[in-house]
């Protein structure tokens, strides 16, 4: 079970990792002063990559808590 608890470990870091890249990315577009426009369009982009690394990161805390279960 060690394996579970640590892979999950990993998946929640690279999604944590992910959200963090989301707050730059948006955090960049804000620094420049965007038209509306712009700004809406970046935000359409970032948004399923942030989706995504929320999606990696509880299913890396599930099988921690499934890994610590099992033990």
């Amino acid at each position: 079970m060690d394996v579970v608890i640590w892979g999950g470990a990993a998946l929640s870091l690279v999604g944590l990792f992910g959200l963090v890249w989301c707050i730059y990315l948006v955090s960049r577009a804000r620094g420049r002063n965007l038209p509306d426009e712009d700004m809406r369009a970046v935000l359409k982009r970032v948004l399923p990559l942030n989706l995504g690394a929320l999606l990696l990161s509880v299913f890396g805390l599930m099988l921690v808590i499934v890994g610590i279960f099992l033990a």
